[in-house]
């Protein structure tokens, strides 16, 4: 017969926080959002990790290049959605990790005798002012000059001349040569007062360009979540059915965490796909999968499926319905509080901690939060992003306000049949996700300050520092009803509602 769980499944919205001692350098400047993506042995560090405890969900009204880039520049990671072609996919991972790259591959060049007109076409293209001149018109070749929109007049000039008659000849350029610091780079940007810097192999072919512009995006970015070679760092989900074909485009366009996309991740499917990636390359890219809600799941992708990091829920976000379609799921806090306390037993029997992300279930900011005291390591949302000027769907007006469309990955809308039917046939037999919109609230950085302002705060409150500390230190009380009525506001006039909405 069937096996009951006697204890209530409980949302994040039934706890708060007992506050700690609050001591004198428990100060929000003194506070580390940095969080572990892929797992680590105790002692270690992990060998990816992000600089606030956030990611955006592999949805496809959510995680566009433009998500990813600014995600990434705050500190998070946003993952690229899987449903589309390997194609359309992967040249959106390109298109982030050569938005800022330190050492940057040059995609804007010409052949010295084209002209100024398809100069100008290249610029339109690319939305690049600065192409570099080589003898063959391609990234790595002989480097023989620069042009900018500084060396021509677009409106006075001869379009038909080629570009050799206005481009800055290599004589006149500075220039950098292969192996050469980025640090170093960016001080002979500093020194001759210029705004790119091309690098050349010792052969006088191009390796790459360094801008000056990067260098200041990194000082006004400094929690950037970046790779090795200092490029904006990108995540990209996979699914079940075509990772062979799917991983390798991924990872030749530079993904740096794979995530298995499922409502249900507790299946051999994703330990055979993650076995297959392991086997092929190694620890050079983390991989993560799920979903999961209880510890069984979590101790098989753990221990079977050798998963980084595991993400936890099923049916608890805001456009899901999972769980009135298959009656499948868990009360987002019950399902985290019983994977969280088997992830630190099994961290205590074998020494490796494998991260949490805590998927679905996040109606505002102090959700959040006990999201965090409760286990997880890091956040996965969709809605929370899908509001913000970056997310890729236009803006639509209803009603005098500004909205933007959100479906979610199992609606028709979505066409994302691979990840939830597996009767082979096209299309969907029923959904699991349904198309609503959402309020435009502002940019990522925007939305993330007030959130991180929130967290910085609370966790001072809970005498912690870093996000495990604060884990460790919390200490919740279940709260009743009338607990949650005393919490709001009562007894007053509020002008927002009662008094200003009369005017």
């Amino acid at each position: 017969m069937a096996r009951i769980i006697d204890e209530i499944s409980r949302t994040f919205s039934e706890y708060l926080l007992i506050p700690r001692l609050t001591r004198t350098n428990h100060h929000v400047s003194n506070v580390s959002l940095r969080v572990p993506v892929a797992r680590f042995k105790r002692g270690s560090e992990s060998r990816f990790s992000l600089n606030i405890p956030f990611v955006a969900a592999s949805m496809q009204s959510v995680s566009g290049p433009d998500m990813a880039i600014a995600l990434a520049r705050e500190g998070g990671l946003a993952f690229i959605y899987c449903s589309q072609s390997v194609e359309e996919q992967a040249a959106m991972v390109a298109k982030v990790k050569a938005y800022k790259a330190g050492f940057v591959v040059s995609d804007s060049n010409l052949r010295p005798d084209a002209t100024l007109t398809e100069a100008l076409e290249l610029r339109k293209c690319t939305g690049h002012s600065t192409m570099v001149i080589t003898d063959n018109g391609c990234k790595d070749g002989v480097f023989l000059g620069i042009l900018t929109d500084k060396d021509y007049w677009e409106f006075d000039d001869d379009l038909n001349r080629p570009v050799s008659d206005f481009m800055t000849t290599k004589e006149n350029v500075v220039l950098g040569r292969e192996g050469i610091s980025l640090y170093n780079a960016n001080m002979l940007l500093r020194e001759h007062k210029k705004e790119c810097l091309p690098i050349l192999d010792d052969n006088g072919r191009l390796h790459s360009l360094v801008f000056k512009k990067d260098y200041v995006d990194h000082l006004n970015n400094p929690n950037e979540s970046l790779d090795a070679k200092k490029r904006i760092a990108v995540g990209a989900a996979i699914n079940t059915h075509d990772y062979k074909e799917r991983v390798p485009a991924l990872i030749e366009a530079g993904a740096d965490v794979l995530c298995l996309d499922a409502s249900d991740g507790y299946s051999e499917f994703q330990r055979d796909a993650a076995h297959w990636i392991r086997d092929r390359y190694g620890d050079s890219v983390a991989i993560g999968g799920g979903n999961v809600v209880e510890s069984d799941a979590f101790r098989y992708l753990v221990e079977e499926a050798g998963l980084d990091f595991v993400k936890v829920g099923i049916g608890g976000g805001s456009i899901c319905i999972t769980r009135e379609q298959k009656g499948i799921g868990r009360g987002q806090a019950s399902a985290l509080l019983a994977v969280a306390k088997e992830r630190d037993e099994y961290f205590e029997e074998t020494g490796i901690y494998v991260p949490l992300c805590s998927d679905g279930g996040l109606a505002n900011d102090t959700q959040i939060i006990i999201a965090l005291a409760m286990g997880a390591d890091f956040v996965m949302m969709g809605r929370y992003f899908a509001m913000t000027s970056e997310s890729p769907t236009p803006r639509v007006s209803i009603g005098g306000r500004i909205y933007k469309p959100y479906w979610g990955e199992g609606s028709n809308r979505a066409r994302n049949w691979q990840r939830y039917n597996s009767d082979g046939e096209s299309g969907l037999k029923f959904e699991e996700g349904v198309d609503a919109y959402v309020p435009v609230v502002g940019s990522v950085k925007e939305v993330l300050d007030v959130t991180l302002s929130k967290i910085r705060a609370a966790m001072c409150n809970m005498g912690s520092l870093t996000i495990r500390e604060f884990s460790n230190n919390a200490v919740l009380t279940r709260i009743s009803e009338q607990s949650f009525i005393e919490g709001g506001t009562s007894n007053v006039l509020s002008l927002d509602k009662d008094v200003l909405g009369k005017f």
